[in-house]
């Protein structure tokens, strides 16, 4: 035979898709996909890889809206895994979360996080601001939280803190040195009292205290913010008033700590002490 003719003719096959699958292959895959799936489903080992986070270092409830509010990546990442959840339970997704979850703890045990670490916890708002606002109307209440936001912002920035969050006419924030966060305080207040909108003059009044908070996502909870935001409505207008494990921790000089007192009041404890802290 010529060669010519042992060449197969060049025809295009337009929509020819090849053979069929295997269809002993396609079974055995569709059987591996429902073992799969029961497995990832099967309660006995969701329980089981939950045991093992609990044993894990970190917090065994991370993948949950409040610890996983913040920016950083494994934040992120953990929000699309427990977005992937759908209504059942799942192995895959506790495995992931696990590591998520070590990551985190390896992170802020090398520096990146802030953890368990001793800090200032700084709360304001501002005295009178609810009455004047229901007169005033909306216009005027947007213009003085905003001078008050770029004033109160600016000013903990500039002596190290951080924002955690704003609070209406109040934020709360965090710093890890107590002098910087009175100072902070203090300025805030002095650059407040300079605004003026529609004939209101805004007191802040600001409380401040030295604890060692949990952290869950971008927020911070437990008894020593409880206690910072019980200290900081304790507070006078133009007042920083500070608790007693503040007091232990100043040392700048320009730094007038009032006289100590016991705080009375609901969900404070009974030995709870503050004292106003003003410049020389």
């Amino acid at each position: 035979m010529a060669r010519d003719e042992q060449q197969a003719p060049d025809v295009e096959l337009e929509g020819f898709e090849g053979p069929p699958a295997d269809a002993d292959s396609a079974a055995r895959l569709a059987r591996l996909r429902r073992t799969a799936t029961r497995l990832d489903t099967d309660p006995r080992w969701v329980s089981a890889a939950r045991r093992v986070r609990a044993r894990l270092p970190g917090d065994a409830q991370f993948g949950d809206p409040l610890s996983t509010a913040g920016r950083k990546p494994v934040e992120v990442i953990a929000r699309g895994v427990t977005a992937l959840r759908g209504e059942s339970e799942s192995l895959v997704q506790e495995v992931g979360l696990g590591a998520l979850q070590l990551w985190q703890s390896v992170s802020e045990a090398a520096g990146r996080g802030r953890g368990d670490r001793e800090m200032a916890l700084l709360f304001t708002d501002l005295v009178g601001f609810s009455s004047w606002a229901l007169e005033v109307g909306d216009e005027p209440v947007l213009e003085l939280l905003r001078a008050v936001g770029i004033a109160a912002e600016s000013a903990i920035e500039q002596h190290g803190g951080r924002l955690v969050k704003r609070l209406g006419d109040g934020l709360m924030a965090t710093f890890l040195d107590a002098d910087e966060a009175v100072l902070g305080a203090l300025d805030a207040q002095a650059a407040v009292s300079d605004i003026q909108v529609d004939g209101f003059r805004p007191r802040m009044r600001a409380g401040v205290h030295w604890g060692r908070p949990r952290r869950l996502g971008g927020d911070y909870l437990g008894v020593d913010v409880n206690i910072a935001a019980r200290v900081a409505q304790a507070a006078k207008g133009d007042q920083v008033l500070v608790s007693a494990a503040v007091l232990d921790q100043l040392t700048a000089m320009d730094l007038d700590p009032g006289k100590l007192r016991r705080l009375k009041a609901e969900g404070a404890p009974r030995e709870l002490q503050v004292a106003p802290v003003s410049r020389r």
